[in-house]
This record gives structure tokens, sequence and C-alpha cells, in this order.
């Protein structure tokens, strides 16, 4: 690079006189010594003169910024670049044409599910770039896509180069605050997304944000650069702007730390984009001065070789990974902006409002894409023409002018005296709807207490942030009495959180297909907020396909998407009349990455459903509860028998018990389906239970002596048996395994020894009568009672596998009641309810209604009440014997009352009539009747 010349050198001199005081307290203040002290100022100096005097102009910017985007529109208009260069992911190129069908603020994102090149933990892989009206990128987008004969072209980094250059997922993520509460929906948009913002301009040097803070008077760096930056560069021609804005990145860029990584990265992404910019204007024959390049200040102060473009063509730039990446718009909101870049809360909002201010004063006429939705139309009564671009002046008239503009403080006009003012009633106004005790004295208050923060903090008017902090001293006071408070209200006053919408043609094929299928339903579900929506079946069949859209979108969406109020759906039933609460619009960004997965929602379904049954960590249960859910949603047998094979291989391959009742509930409930709507079971869920009564008959014996195995899971394999057990005979199974794992198994454990006993009373093993001796004889033991809750809770699992033994688990529990003594009880208590209420929770309905049908039902019956276990212990012993020399005995009851009987007879055609007493044996009549049958069977026996 050339050196300067004495004019150049004389101009820059004056340019940057004004600033050489402040650039020397901060260099004293951080500077270690007169060299660096040197070297920071001529440096700051040599950045802004070998970026001024590039052939190809560099335009720095600030994320977000209202100054940066008028400057830009501004200079769209004088300079009529041909080609524009701008600092965003160029992947992201195609996506751009359809910011014309959404409403800002919007985020560009690039989206990948499946990694190939990176660490599997890093999946998904999402990068955003939020676009807001108000900002500088905006203002070239729309200039050059609406705009003949001009070319836009992305420079920076690919989406996949990002996490190339990166070591961890998150770091670009700023450090997460562990008191911070949790965020809101707005401000989760972006979702777990690495932000790429155009123009990153915050001192990276902690105590240096800290003294600018400090000696500024504010709270957080978005307050100071409003203040000391954003507003003095309102109203600054360009050339006062293009040299403060190179100058702050400068300072920012040469005094801070030292990171390494941090460092390589800034360096590179700019040799990157030089690089791109060279072989682009090599290959287009562009001239640099017919071009303008776009990027942060941060940047635009670079000091790298590959700098200009006369710079070194030294930097290789390296092939993208294997991974897939998708494209499309999300939505986004100023909170989301806001939370993902680290800025103050409300700080975008002011930017917008700003924005619109730094409009009707300057009367510069934005730029805007053809079609925007979401913006305003000027009406024809009311257009003015734009103001008159000045011509381009001498470096030495701009000196004096930027001279000038520093040192000059704002002045407190009578326009911004009225806006305060305004803003003091409308606050007071809101407060009260918001239930505070404001008045038109805390309007008067507000006003001047804003007036006086702004003055004690040296400013000549009042920011935002100065009538903030004076509406919440002066009407918040101690407490609020609503959801919101005034700081909160403050923001929404002054502008709000503005949410941007992706319109109907911007969206991925896939959230076309959902919206124009649930169009019966007749609801704008692009809109934000949750509506409902009401489906009669039963009068309108061509709602079933909305029902299994919403049960699909139930299933893959986050909760609050697509919630049922009335109806359910599962296997083998279906609702006539459902009730949903949708909230699609809210949820939009969801929806838009399901595209991203594919076309339609059942293929993405079906790819998430092999996913999940494929998965390293999938499982019996897992790959079942795939296999209902493929039933249930796609109703697809090819893929339930699939996922249904595939679970019997890792069913094969599980030697632990772990999901034993989650497997037990879920093939219950397919066997009840298939036998209830399928001619024939499926061969995969026949080799399913004949693989698992094999399986759990083997592992029957270590599950009842390991500790990691509970109850309840052993309970299940059980149950699984028992219930099985016939359809498994049937397909060839062996009943002497279940026999010999029982007979094989000896656990310590009082719960599993219960649990043994149920099983080996199934089996026929051991009578009710043995069961109830060794319960009396646990009772009886003094030692064991403290354990005896324990066995209850045993026999409380073993209603599961053994359902017939409700009433001795009641007859066991009315025992223990009765028998123990209240000192034994009373202690023992505690311990038996938490047992039934940890271990046996859904079983206890089961026990309630047995006690309920065992218990008298009225308490006057109580102490007459026997219980049946004590009333009729045998009662084949006790039943009386029938003494048949003493004739028939004759039904008195029907003697009594022959009516029914009379009426009964004369409906079959018999005319006997009634034995008032009871005759001796006559023999067998029918015989007497029809003698034939009776005389050829004597005849054959008669024969020899």
């Amino acid at each position: 690079m050339s050196a300067p010349t004495s004019t150049d050198s004389a101009v820059n001199e004056g340019t940057f006189t004004a600033l050489r005081s402040q650039l020397q307290e901060a260099a004293t203040a951080f500077a270690d010594g007169p060299d660096a002290l040197e070297g920071i100022l001529l440096g700051i100096v040599d950045d802004v003169d070998r970026a001024v005097r590039e052939p190809l102009e560099i335009f720095p910017v600030c994320h977000h910024s209202p100054a940066s985007a008028l400057a830009m529109a501004r200079r769209l208009r004088e300079k009529q670049p041909k080609v524009v260069y701008l600092e965003l992911c160029e992947d992201m190129a195609p996506l751009l044409t359809e910011l014309r069908n959404c409403r800002l603020p919007v985020a560009v994102q690039a989206f990948a599910t499946e990694v190939d090149g990176f660490p599997a933990e890093w999946a998904p892989l999402s990068v955003v770039a939020p676009i807001t009206e108000a900002s500088a990128e905006y203002q070239a987008i729309a200039y050059a896509l609406d705009t003949p004969g001009v070319e836009l072209v992305l420079v920076d980094r690919s989406s996949d180069h990002v996490f190339q250059w990166q070591e961890t997922k998150d770091e670009s993520a700023g450090p997460a605050d562990p008191d911070a509460p949790p965020a809101e929906e707005e401000a989760a948009l972006h979702g777990d997304a690495v932000g790429v913002e155009i123009g990153d301009l915050r001192p990276r040097f902690a105590e240096l944000e800290e003294h600018l803070l400090r000696h500024g008077r504010v709270r957080h760096w978005s307050e100071w650069w409003h203040q000391y930056v954003e507003l003095p560069l309102g109203d600054s021609d360009h050339d006062t702007y293009r040299q403060v804005m190179l100058l702050i990145g400068s300072l920012f860029r040469r005094l801070a730390p030292g990171d390494p990584h941090r460092v390589r990265v800034d360096e590179d992404r700019e040799r990157y984009m030089w690089t791109r910019m060279r072989r682009h204007l090599a290959a287009t024959g562009t001239d640099p001065a017919d071009a303008l390049y776009v990027c942060g200040a941060f940047h635009a102060a670079s000091r790298v070789e590959e700098f200009g473009v006369h710079g070194a063509d030294t930097f290789e730039i390296s092939p993208p990974s294997a991974t897939k990446w998708q494209h499309g718009l999300i939505p986004s909101s100023h909170a989301a902006i806001e939370a993902q870049f680290g800025l103050a809360a409300g700080s975008v909002s002011i930017a917008a409002t700003q924005w619109t201010k730094n409009l009707k004063r300057t009367r510069v006429k934005p730029y805007r894409l053809a079609g925007q939705a979401g913006t305003k139309t000027p009406k024809k009564a009311a257009k003015t023409a734009p103001a008159p671009v000045p011509a381009r002046a001498e470096e030495a008239a701009a000196s004096d002018r930027l001279t000038g503009f520093l040192r000059r403080p704002p002045v407190l006009d009578r326009l911004d005296e009225a806006e305060l003012l305004g803003w003091s009633v409308e606050i007071v106004r809101a407060a009260r709807r918001n239930g505070y005790l404001a008045s038109t004295a805390d309007a008067i208050a507000v006003f001047e207490t804003s007036i006086l923060l702004a003055g004690m903090r040296d400013r000549a008017k009042p920011t935002p942030y100065d009538f903030q902090d004076a509406a919440v001293t002066c009407i918040e006071k101690d407490t609020v009495p609503g959801r919101r408070d005034v700081r909160r209200l403050v923001e929404i006053m002054l502008g709000g959180d503005r949410i941007g919408q992706v319109g109907y043609d911007a969206l991925p094929p896939l959230a076309r297909d959902v919206h124009d299928r649930l169009a019966p339903l007749n609801l704008k579900l692009q809109q934000r907020g949750v509506q409902r929506a009401l489906l009669d079946m039963a009068s309108r069949p061509e709602l079933e396909q909305c029902s299994d859209v919403l049960w699909m979108l139930r299933y893959l969406m986050p909760h609050g998407a697509a919630r049922p109020i009335m109806g359910e759906r599962r296997l083998g039933e279906r609702s006539i009349q459902e009730s949903w609460d949708l909230a699609l619009g809210t949820h939009q960004r969801a929806l838009i990455e399901l595209g991203y997965e594919g076309v339609s929602i059942e293929q993405v379904l079906e790819q998430r459903l092999r996913r999940t049954a494929y998965g390293p960590q999938a499982t019996t249960a897992t790959v079942l509860q795939a296999v209902e859910d493929a039933t249930l949603h796609l109703g697809s047998r090819r893929l339930a028998e699939e996922l249904g094979r595939h679970a019997l291989e890792v069913l094969a391959t599980e030697r632990s018990v772990d999901g034993a009742p989650e497997v037990l509930r879920r093939v219950r409930g397919l066997l009840a389906y298939y036998r209830t709507s399928e001619p024939s079971l499926p061969a995969w869920i026949e080799s399913f239970v004949k693989t698992g009564y094999a399986h759990y008959c083997t592992l029957l014996p270590t599950a009842f002596t390991d500790d990691d195995a509970s109850v309840r899971q052993v309970a299940a394999m059980l149950g699984f048996l028992f219930s099985m057990e016939s359809l498994a005979l049937s397909l060839g199974c062996d009943r002497n395994q279940l026999e010999l794992a029982v007979a094989q198994s000896h656990p310590e454990d009082p719960a599993k020894t219960a649990l043994l006993w149920a099983a080996k009373t199934q089996l026929g093993h051991l009578s009710r009568a043995d069961l109830r001796a060794r319960c009396d004889e646990l009772l009886g033991n003094p030692l064991v009672v403290p354990a005896y809750p324990r066995y209850l809770s045993g026999f409380l699992h073993a209603l599961e596998p053994v359902p017939g033994l409700a009433d001795f688990v009641v007859e066991a529990v009315s025992n223990a009641f009765a028998r123990l003594p209240d000192p034994v009880l009373l202690p023992w208590l505690p311990t038996l309810i938490t047992s039934l209420r940890s271990g046996g929770a859904d079983l206890a309905p089961l026990l309630i209604r047995e006690a309920g049908r065992v218990f008298p039902g009225r308490l006057a019956d109580l102490d007459t009440w026997v219980p049946p276990w004590r009333a009729d212990p045998d009662p084949a012993a006790t039943r009386p014997s029938r003494d048949r020399s003493a004739g028939p005995r004759g039904l008195p009851l029907l003697a009594a009352h022959p009516a029914t009987c009379d009426a009964v007879a004369n409906l079959l055609g018999c005319d006997d009539t009634w034995q008032t007493t009871a005759p001796a044996p006559s023999g067998a009549a029918l015989l007497t009747r029809h003698p034939r049958t009776a005389e050829a069977l004597g005849a054959l026996l008669a024969t020899p």
C-alpha cells in the first residue's frame, strides 16, 4: 500500500484534531506507556485514512441502527451504485427476495438437522440473521432488489463456515445469567440459533465499556450508544457519519483484548469478504467506483493484508462440509433481537421510534421492497419531496463540519418539549388503565423529573431512558398493582415489541400445505394468539382430514401450538366432535422448521418415528410407542410392521427390565387393537409375544434378586407372562419355562417375596390357605412387623399379574389394622401410606373398589358386620348335606307365588297342575311316556 501524501496527511490531521483530546484520555487510562499511547493514536488515524482512500467505497454500519439506516438511504440515492457488497452469509442470498412477502422483523435462517463433519452433539445447527426496517442492511437489500441493473452480492462466510470456525457450538452466545428470569415467548423466537449480525459494534474491553458508562452517566451500552452516537449522527452528512463510524470501529478494535480465537475469526472473516469481492470484481469487470461495500464498522477498520481491492490474494477458502443445509425465513421480534445480541430491553423498539422521527425530520425517502407487508404507503396528498442531496464537498469543509458537530450540544427545542409532554400524559393514562393511582400531578412530575434527570446526566434533552426512569420514580411508588410495571408500560408506549410474520408465499411447501389442509376451519391461522376450532365430523365429514392434520401437528410441534380441548384419539377410537386451541401463528417458527425436514407432515412424522426407533438410545418401549404412533397418526401398516420387527430385535438384545411396565402397557393396547380391528394378528406381534415370553422367563430369576430391578418392573414381567400365556402357548411356547423360572427365584426383599408368593398362587403351587397362614405368621412375629408394609406393597403390585388377589390384599390390610396394637400401628401408618402412594398409585383404585365391595355401605351396619374371610372360612365344610331319603325338597317359594310359573307353563304349552303335597317317588315319567328307547336298550343288553 502506498504511503499517504502530505495533502492527505493534512486532511486527516484537520479531521481528527477535535478528537485527539478524547483519544488521549482513553489511551492514558488504558495504555501501558508512551509507546502504546502513540501506537493507538496514530493507528486510529491510519485505519480511518486507509478506509477513506480505498477505491471501493466502504460504508461502515452498526446493526439495527436508525442513524446507519438513514445514512445508507441518503448515500444510495446519491451514489446509485451498480453493485452492493453486503456483510451477510453468502448462502442466504436466494431468500432475500422473499422478504417482500413478510412483515418485518424477520430472520433469515440456515438450518441443518443432520450433521456431517461436525460433532453429533451439535445437531441441530441453526444460524439466523434478523432484519428490521430500521437497519442499513434492509435499505441496501431493498435498493438492490427493486432497482434495475443493480446486483446484490453477499460476501460473508457461509453458514457452514460459521460452525467450521467455532471451537464450540455455543461460543457466540454470551454467558448465561443464572439469576435472570426465564425468557418470554417473544424473546425466544430465535430458539438456540447462532446469531449473525451486520455491524457488531461494542467494546470488547470490559474496562473501556465500564469507563464509558460511568462517565456517560448511563446504565447500559444501548443507552450510551443512543445518547452519544445515535442522536448526534442522525442529522450528520455522509462524510461526518462515515469518518465517525470508522473512528469508533478502529478505537474499539485497538482497545480490544487479545483473545486469539476471536481475533483469528474476525480477521478470517475480513480475509474471506475481501477475497470474495476481488474475485467478483475480476469476474464481472465492475469498476470499484461503481460498487459499495456495506459492513460493520469493526470490520471496516481492518488491518489484514488482504484488505482492499489491491490487497494480497493469499487467503484460501476452505470447502464446505457435507452437511445439508436448509434455508428459510422465520418470524423475529424486537425482544428476540435484544435477547440474542445482549441489548438492553426496549432498545430496538426505541431505535425503531427514532427511525420514524428521523424520517419525518429529515424528509429522507427510505427504500422499501415493493409489496412489502406491514409498511405504510404514504398518502398522495401528504406526499412531500425528499430533501435535496447536497453535492459532495471537499474534505476540508467536512472537517470543519465534523469538529463543530462534535462540540455542539443538542438543544431541547419546542418540538421535543411537546413530545415529552405527550409522553407524560400517555404514561399516566396507561398507568391508570393498569391499576395505578396516577393523576395529572404525576404527569407534571414525570415531565419535570425527566428534564431534571437529563440535566444531572449532562444532557441537553431527555432521552427515552431518562423518561423511563422518571416515570418509574414518580408513578410506581412501592407496589405494582397489575401484571405490568411502569418500565414495561413505557416500552409499550414508545413502540412496544414488534413481532414479524412470514407471509404465505414465503413459507416452505410443508407450511403452505398445512394451511391449505386446514382451510375448511375458516380461521386466520397466521395471526398470533390462540384461536378456537370446533370440528363436528358427524355433520361435516370433510373435517376428518383437518382432525388428522391437527393430531399430527400436536405430535410434531411444541406444546400449545395445537392443543385439544375436547376429543381424544386412541387405538381403535375416533371422536366425532373435537375442540382445539390453535396458535400456529405464534409458533410459526416451529412450523417453518418442520418444512426443513420434508415436504409434508406425514413425511416428517415418518422420519421422526424412524429416527426415534433406530436411535442409539432406543429401547423396546420407545420402539413400541413408535409403532403405536405410526398406527394412530399415519395408519401405515407397512411402517408399523417394520418398526414392530425392529422392536423384536431390540427386545432380544436387552438385558435389563427397566422398560417392562411400559412394554406391557403398549403390547396390551396393540393386542386389543389388532384383535378388534383385523381378522388376524400381524406376524410381528405374534413373534414378539413368543420371544417376550421366553425372554422374560429367562430374566425372571435374576430380576427377583437384582437390587436395581424394582418391584414394579418385576410385577410387569409377571404381568406379561401371565396375561400373554394363552397366546404364547398357542404359538408353541412351553409353560415349563415359567414354572422353572418361578421355582428358581429366591428373593430377599420383602416386597419381591410377596410378589413371588402371588405368582405361586396363580400357578397353583401355593393355596389361599397357605398364603393366609404366611401372612398371619408375619403379623405374629414382632421382628417382622416393621417390614410388613413392604410385603403389602408387593401384594399391591401383584394385582398387575394376578388381579384375582384383590380380595386377599383387602383381607391382609384389614388383618393388620385389627391385630396390631396402637403403639405398633401408629408409627407404621406413614410407612404404609408412602409405600402405597409411591409403589402402587395406579393399582390403588382396584384395591379401593374391592374394599368398597367387601365393607358395608352404611355406618349402622358396621357393628354387626362380620368379614367374609371369618364368616365362612370353608364353605364346603359348613354346607349342610342333603338327605335324599326324605324325598323331594320342593320349592315353597314357587308354590306360594305360582303366577310366574303359570305364565311360563302357558307359553310352553304345559297343562300340568300344582301338587299340594310331595308324593312318593314315581320314577322317570319321560321313560313311561316314551318306552321305545328303554325297550331297545334292554333288548340290546339281553342279547348274548
